[in-house]
């Protein structure tokens, strides 16, 4: 399977440098009482749309076949496509040779979409969501604020500026396949 880790480097004031997945990047680590992690919503879902848009062009694909396929519950799967498909990324065809299509290519659908769909909003902390008022009572002198929104403002742009198909070619280059078929991807 491709590791597609998203590492942060953060510069403590000693300057070294501590590096954290984006899984790793906890309110315990940076000293709050939130976390910012990816649940199985968003890495499973990421890995089924992988999955559906490596298959692109093969026709309805079966919940089952990506199931099996990578390692997921069929139920659980069945729950990510409902909000996927609500979310307007997926399409299902019903019948005997039924299953779901990508709505659109691979390459406009971005991490960042998917992960949205599945997750909400990517902020580290609460006080930096988009449309949030959330602010503490030193909201006003905040040092750290301007931290969280940058880590914010680079989460973002990371998500949004890889695409499915991004993700099939990185695939592709790595294990030097070129069929559309593979299993555990």
């Amino acid at each position: 399977m491709v590791d597609k880790t998203i590492f942060f480097i953060f510069i403590l004031d000693n300057f070294t440098e501590v590096y954290y997945t984006l899984e790793e990047i906890t309110v315990k680590q940076l000293g709050l009482e939130e976390a910012m992690r990816l649940s199985t919503k968003g890495r499973y879902g990421l890995k089924a749309m992988f999955d559906l848009a490596l298959h692109d062009g093969d026709g309805p694909i079966s919940l089952t076949s990506i199931s099996e396929r990578q390692d997921i519950s069929l139920s659980y799967l069945e729950q990510l496509f409902s909000t996927l498909r609500k979310s307007g990324y997926v399409r299902s065809i019903r019948g005997a040779q039924g299953g779901y299509i990508l709505e659109g290519n691979p390459d406009g659908i971005t991490v960042g979409d998917v992960l949205r769909a599945l997750e909400g909003q990517l902020a580290p902390v609460a006080c930096v969501k988009t449309g949030s008022h959330e602010h503490c009572e030193k909201s006003g002198e905040c040092v750290t604020r301007a931290v969280w929104e940058k880590i914010n403002r680079s989460i973002n742009d990371v998500v949004e500026s890889i695409t499915l198909q991004d993700m099939i070619n990185d695939h592709k280059g790595l294990t030097g396949i070129s069929t559309n078929h593979s299993k555990g991807v």
